[in-house]
């Protein structure tokens, strides 16, 4: 097997989907027996725009359609991290070394019961909850918080 500095970045994206009190959704994952929250996030398909695969991203993992959502902005560049170690043989077949990933701000103007993580065809999440971004930055699996950090960092006047 390639070392990981050798493999290329999977593209990916990744959604603040922004709730009352801009609190952002937070899942639960369901394959992680920790305490361990993201947003959504997911592939970019062979020919799919980013903002395509976002807004199919969102109804995969939270039942929530485009017409629940008002997109808000794109992050400015593509944002990679490195999977740690022991994970890179692991995930997505060991093709990747992390994920490079387009992160898109939505306003939610559905209601809480318009959200359906167990009704999706692969689950992803076991539980939801709007949280607050520095909460999520605590319960984020630790190789992904500096992204978390920066994500904020970017889309912070739209979380006041």
């Amino acid at each position: 097997m390639p070392s990981a500095d050798a493999l290329p970045y999977r593209p990916c994206v990744g959604l603040v989907l922004i709730g009352p009190g801009a609190k952002v959704f937070a899942g639960q994952r369901i394959d992680n027996p920790g305490d361990a929250w993201q947003m959504p996030q997911g592939g970019v398909d062979p020919g799919e725009a980013p903002a395509e695969a976002a807004l199919r991203e969102l109804e995969e993992e939270t039942g929530a359609t485009q017409a629940m959502v008002e997109v808000l902005r794109e992050s400015a560049d593509w944002l990679p991290y490195d999977l740690p170690p022991e994970l890179v043989g692991q995930l997505w077949g060991g093709r990747y070394r992390g994920q490079t990933q387009k992160w898109f701000a939505l306003r939610f103007l559905g209601r809480d019961a318009d959200i359906d993580i167990a009704g999706r065809k692969h689950p992803e999440f076991s539980a939801w909850a709007w949280m607050p971004p520095a909460l999520l930055i605590e319960r984020i699996v630790p190789f992904k918080r500096a992204i978390y950090a920066q994500v904020f960092e970017e889309f912070a006047d739209l979380l006041e």
